[in-house]
């Protein structure tokens, strides 16, 4: 399917997609906050910068967005048609550099959750909070994801 605006207004569009702040990382937030959490947002201290960390855990939440970040199987994890093969090379290098920032992050002996935005919706449900409150309390497994 061809796009249906200009290159400009394309580009104006992308251009204020901002990676911090975001619906779902403000509705993870809250939830967990209400928890009891106390955490620290986008340590730049840490590979890859993580959206959520709590030092007293040692664990580093990362709030994917499906689209950026290739959610695999996920429907919002489109590719655009126009411009295939840049946007192709751009998905492959977050992708890639994700990996590298979860690797770096155990290395270092932190904890990693991947919350993915599909999983988050408007508001987190009561299941997603208590898988993911399991996970920072348990101090098991060293990484996990959440879909």
């Amino acid at each position: 399917m061809a796009d249906i605006v200009t290159p400009e207004v394309r580009s104006r569009m992308m251009s204020r997609i901002h990676g911090r702040n975001t619906r779902p990382e403000i509705a993870l937030r809250g939830a967990l906050h209400r928890k009891g959490f106390r955490f620290r947002l986008n340590v730049k201290k840490l590979p890859g910068s993580p959206d959520i960390v709590l030092p007293k855990w040692k664990t580093a939440i990362f709030v994917h967005g499906c689209y950026w970040h290739r959610h695999p199987g996920c429907r919002k994890a489109s590719t655009p048609s126009s411009n295939f093969e840049f946007w192709a090379e751009k998905f492959r290098q977050n992708v890639k550099r994700d990996a590298r920032n979860i690797k770096d992050l155990q290395g270092a002996g932190w904890r990693v959750a991947v919350v993915w935005e599909c999983a988050i919706g408007r508001e987190p449900s009561p299941c997603l909070i208590g898988r993911l409150e399991d996970f920072i309390i348990s101090g098991q497994p060293a990484r996990m994801d959440f879909e």
